[in-house]
């Protein structure tokens, strides 16, 4: 640094400029096995995200992704990671930055810009005791051509949102989504939920994201389960086949004792 720029940063007023609070918001998706209700099929899988009961105002007994305010001294990253620790006492999970969510009046106490991060888990195989105030939601989504019809169940209760989705960009495919119905969720958090979904629906056809959700050791049907509920979709096998061609390599392991014909394991091929 020079003595020009020193000069400069000496005399230089950050007061006069307007400071917007960020926070980090994460959206951590899981799928995994349900109860097994017919031995000779596999098991059900479920799509959750997982979510808090605010104890607080604003929104206090509303549901809202694990988030907070970024630190001085911390990355958007670093402070996901923190916050998903402290409030759900989640650790080591993999995430990747979404997007930034920028609305002028998404926080009723001041300007807010939130970085948002997707994590994706296989819930069955975490070793971490979820907090009492953290639970996981199964997400049922119907669309329709204008609307997204959301459903997070957890068993003891049900949140339900309308998303307005419009075309925004016909050349790159982009979306606006705008919330039209919304019962318990806090912020505008049901439009963040939303878009990490479409996110993730584009991501998977297009990297290996998906396999942050498998297991080691996998059969081709139960990584078909896990692509076809987040894509809310049926897969025709032989196009299932062709997507994950180059991404898996079979092994000489056999899965058996789940009363159907025994199937041969397959593991992700690590570039």
């Amino acid at each position: 640094m020079n003595s020009e720029e020193k000069t400069f940063l000496k005399n230089y007023d950050a007061s006069k400029y307007e400071r917007p609070s960020v926070t980090s918001d994460i959206l951590l998706f899981s799928v995994s096995d349900g109860v097994q209700s017919n031995y000779r099929k596999l098991k059900k899988k479920y799509f959750s995200i997982l979510l808090v009961k605010r104890n607080t105002h604003p929104f206090k007994d509303m549901w809202c992704l694990p988030g907070g305010f970024v630190k001085n001294t911390e990355t958007t990253e670093e402070a996901a990671r923190r916050i998903l620790k402290s409030e759900t006492n989640l650790d080591n999970v993999y995430l990747e930055q979404l997007y930034t969510f920028d609305d002028i009046n998404r926080d009723p106490r001041t300007r807010v810009i939130s970085v948002s991060y997707m994590g994706l888990v296989d819930k069955n195989k975490l070793d971490d005791t979820l907090y009492e105030n953290a639970s996981w939601f199964n997400i049922t989504s119907l669309e329709d051509e204008k609307s997204i019809h959301i459903t997070l169940d957890n068993g003891n209760e049900q949140l339900k949102f309308v998303i307005k989705k419009t075309l925004k960009e016909k050349t790159t495919d982009r979306y606006k989504y705008d919330v039209v119905e919304n019962n318990k969720m806090a912020f505008d958090h049901a439009k963040v939920i939303v878009c990490g979904m479409e996110r993730l629906k584009n991501k998977i056809s297009y990297t290996d994201i998906v396999f942050n959700m498998m297991g080691e050791y996998f059969t081709l049907g139960e990584l078909q389960q896990v692509y076809e509920i987040i894509l809310g979709k049926k897969l025709l096998d032989p196009a299932f086949r062709r997507i994950i061609a180059s991404k898996v390599e079979k092994t000489d392991k056999i899965k058996i004792g789940e009363g159907h014909r025994p199937s041969v394991l397959f593991k992700y091929k690590k570039k």
